[in-house]
This record gives C-alpha cells, sequence and structure tokens, in this order.
C-alpha cells in the first residue's frame, strides 16, 4: 500500500510512504511503475518497517546503503513505533476501541457501532465486513485487520471525518504480526478464547498468550468474566459476565425469542443502575456480546444504562451472523467455524431437532476438524458434511478429517459439493426441525485451487424455495 501524502520525518518532507519493500525496492532502482502504482509521481519516500515485512527490509538495507547520495536523500525506513507521531500529528484525537476474542469479535463490534450511531455519535467501524463510517461502507470486505498502513490510513479517513470513535476487530495475527503497533487504544475488549489458527500458533498456549498480550498497557480493559483463559493483570479492569458477576451482570435472562434478561452496572462504591434488554437475536452467546456491547459504551459515554440498553434493541444483527434465511422451515447461515462456535450455534436450539451442513477451510488448522466433527455429533441427529473453501487441499481429505471425530455414521452424509450438500438437506428437513448451514456466512465465494468462484450459501437456500415455490 502507498499513502500519498505530505510527510515531515527528520526535517525533511516525503511525498509518500509506503509498507510494500517491492514498491520501495522499485522506487530505489529508478522505475516508474510497481504493482500498478505510478512512482514518477513521487520524488520522495518512506518505507515502513515493522514486524511483518522486517525480514524483507533486511534483505536489500545493504544495497540501501551503496546508492547514491541524490537517492538516499529521496528515500528513508521508519519504524512502525514512529507512525503516530508522522502520520497522525502526535494526537490521535479519536478514541479507538479494539475487540479480541476467538468468537464474537464482528458481532460486538457492529453492535458498539450501532448503539453509538443511535446515540449520536459519529463513528468508524473496521472488520471483517469492510471498513464503515457512519452507517456508509467506505471499503469492502478484506482482513479482519489490515495491514498496519491500512490501519494508519483508516484512522486518518476517520479523524478527517471528525469520528468520535473508532471500532476494530483486532485478530491474533494481527497482534502477533504487529499489525496494530502505536495504535492508543480507549478501550480493549475480550469475548472470549477458545481455540482456533493453530496452523499459525502452532499450540493453544502460544495462541492464548498472544490473545492476553493484547491487554498488557494502554488504555481501558473490558473482559468477559466467564473466560477461564482470560489473564488480566489491570486491577483497573472492568469484567462483565452471565454466571459470574462483574461491573455488568445478568440477573435473569430467557433466550426462547430472542434475548430478554434484567442487567445491572455496578462501581466500586457506586450506585448500581438496572435495565431490561430486549434483543431480537438468538442464543447464550449473543447474550454475551450484548453484554460486551453495553459495557463497552458506558465506559465510553457514561450514558444511563438504560439509554444504551434502549439503543441496542434496535439492531437488527449481522449478515452471515445466525441469519435466518428461510422461516417455514427455518433455516439460518452461520460463520461459525471452529467446535466452540458450532456448540454455542447449537446450544441455541437445544431444544429443536437440529440438522447442519458444514465443511472446514483447507490449508489451514487440522486439529479443529475432527473436534468439529465431534460436536455435530453431539447436538445434530442429521450432519452433512461437505466443502468449505477446500483451496489446495483435497475436500475428500478434509472430510475424512472431520469423520476422525464421529464415532457412529447413522445419518451422516457425504457429499462434497456443498450446493448439493444444502440442496440433500433442504429436501430431507421436516417442518420440526432448523437446518444450520456453518462455516461461511455471509462469503459469497468458495475458494478451490486457486479459484476463488462465486457461492452464497444464502443465495442456494433461497433459489431453492423459489423453484419449489414456481414448480
Amino acid at each position: 500500500m502507498v499513502i500519498a501524502r505530505s510527510i515531515k520525518y527528520k526535517d525533511k518532507l516525503y511525498q509518500a510512504i509506503t509498507d510494500d519493500t517491492r514498491v520501495a525496492k522499485a522506487f530505489i532502482e529508478g522505475e516508474t511503475l510497481c504493482e500498478d502504482i505510478n512512482l514518477a509521481a513521487f520524488d520522495s519516500l518512506l518505507l515502513l518497517s515493522y514486524k511483518q515485512n522486517a525480514p524483507f527490509i533486511q534483505s536489500f538495507q545493504d544495497s540501501i546503503a551503496q546508492m547514491p547520495k541524490s537517492i538516499q536523500e529521496k528515500f528513508a525506513i521508519i519504524e512502525s513505533s514512529q507512525l503516530p507521531e508522522v502520520l497522525l500529528d502526535k494526537e490521535q484525537n479519536i478514541s479507538v476501541v479494539g475487540i479480541t476474542g476467538t468468537n464474537g469479535k464482528t458481532t460486538t463490534a457492529a453492535m458498539i457501532y450501532s448503539i453509538l450511531l443511535d446515540l449520536g455519535f459519529k463513528v468508524a467501524l473496521l472488520g471483517t465486513r469492510g471498513f464503515f463510517m457512519n452507517d456508509r461502507q467506505i471499503k469492502p470486505k478484506g482482513l479482519t485487520t489490515p495491514t498496519l498502513l491500512e490501519l494508519y490510513d483508516d484512522l486518518l479517513c476517520a479523524m478527517s471525518a471528525k469520528c468520535d470513535f473508532f471500532i476494530m476487530e483486532v485478530s491474533s495475527h494481527a497482534i502477533s504480526q504487529g499489525r496494530i503497533a502505536g495504535v492508543k487504544f480507549a478501550l480493549k475488549i475480550l469475548t472470549n478464547i477458545t481455540s482456533d489458527h493453530l496452523d499459525y500458533h502452532k499450540s493453544i498456549e502460544e495462541y492464548r498468550r498472544v490473545k492476553n498480550s493484547f491487554f498488557a498497557g494502554y488504555g481501558a480493559k473490558l473482559i468477559n468474566a466467564d473466560e477461564p483463559y482470560a489473564e488480566c493483570k489491570d486491577r483497573e479492569a472492568f469484567y462483565y459476565g452471565v454466571e459470574k458477576k462483574g461491573h455488568l451482570s445478568v440477573d435473569a435472562y430467557a433466550l426462547e425469542n430472542g434475548i430478554d434478561a434484567h442487567i445491572s452496572w455496578r462501581l466500586r462504591g457506586g450506585r448500581a443502575e438496572h435495565s431490561t434488554l430486549e434483543v431480537g437475536l438468538y442464543g447464550k452467546y449473543n447474550l454475551y456480546n450484548a453484554l460486551a456491547s453495553l459495557g463497552a459504551v458506558k465506559i465510553l459515554t457514561s450514558k444511563p444504562l438504560d439509554v444504551i440498553a434502549q439503543a441496542l434493541g434496535n439492531f437488527g444483527g449481522v449478515s452471515g451472523r445466525m441469519e435466518v434465511v428461510h422461516t417455514c422451515p427455518l433455516v439460518i447461515v452461520d460463520f461459525a467455524h471452529t467446535q466452540d462456535g458450532m456448540r454455542q450455534i447449537f446450544e441455541s436450539f437445544r431444544h429443536t431437532k437440529i440438522a447442519v451442513v458444514f465443511g472446514a477451510g483447507g490449508d489451514r488448522d487440522r486439529t479443529k476438524r475432527p473436534k468439529m466433527g465431534a460436536c455435530a455429533q453431539q447436538f445434530a441427529h442429521k450432519i452433512y458434511i461437505t466443502s468449505d473453501n477446500p483451496r489446495t487441499e483435497s475436500a475428500q481429505s478434509i472430510i475424512e478429517d472431520i469423520l476422525q471425530g464421529i464415532t457412529k455414521g447413522e445419518n451422516v452424509y457425504i457429499e462434497s459439493d456443498r450446493k448439493k450438500a444444502i440442496h440433500k438437506a433442504l429436501d430431507e428437513l421436516n417442518s420440526d426441525e432448523v437446518l444450520l448451514i456453518l462455516g461461511k456466512g455471509d462469503e459469497d465465494y468458495q475458494i478451490i485451487g486457486s479459484q476463488k468462484l462465486h457461492f452464497d450459501d444464502r443465495e442456494v437456500v433461497r433459489e431453492y424455495f423459489a423453484n419449489k415455490i414456481s414448480s
């Protein structure tokens, strides 16, 4: 990425900054075009060095020292710790909220964004679904947390629009790779820590360590009191809980027809606030997401609890997260792609017969596949195992990994073609059952080999019922 703007660094002005070593190398060598970027438009360039690209920078640092002085005067390398000073004019006049956790980041971020907008604030939202400002999408979907330079570009955009808050999802990859370096968080939130991305982190212990490392240092913290693997040494941290009491607690709740709860906010030595909470979302895990969002807005704004809860009542949910695609029979699409994510969805329908369609992503953590199979067997009475972005792996080998966790063969169906698997599940779905199609959520593609093909679980379901009506 390249940000074209005048940047003062060490008493010199530079016309652009990049984090792409290919662009920097091309600029040094006098080329005029690289990665569709017109380098002739820049007379000088800064290269950002951070954890993710540091090995590449080291590989050509010697050649930089041998450059003619005329080139050296037009080029410099800066560290990530210097970014706030050179890009944000030393002052980050916006409250940044970071949400991390295995599950719930997207929904919690969307809830906070929705509440703050309803309360009249100017707000930006960055995460899996893209970059939004004040109810308008600025950028399409990308990484959960973008590259460091793109993050600062989005921050600059939000600051230019005079946003009060910048809400962002923070992935474990981003924490590990230094993609949030230098950002001053006004509030850091933990949803939960289960198991994911072990292909990258190599062990569950390392994954937990990375997640918890986010809560060191600057900023207020809001932690799930019911999360056994949460480690926060900040004595001033805030806590929310359903089973355990925290600063924000649940006194009573029902989940049969959405979330209906009585909640309390208590600070040490202060007077307790009470409120009812009604949100049209399924599942206990969404109660946790709701608590995290309510606690966050309370900490950020000090608004009355009942005012915040009323604003959350307007929240309509997130596309591809527990999304009802058909009502009779009930068909739901969700992004759940881990054992814990699946379990939370299943437990939301513990009084209903469950049919489930799911697979597991290729070239990703293999250890979770049999666990997902075991979880499906525990809760579902019909299981349809299929593909889910197999990438360069064989879809059949991924299915075989999932089957290792399934000990009983009855009512287990194998169909690697995802569309056919969904159709079969719909053909066999009874009126007293719920069909859960898991793994992809609002993704509109399927990655097979090196190809990214259009595919949307929701479209498949809607077309199925439309054809059924027309025939």
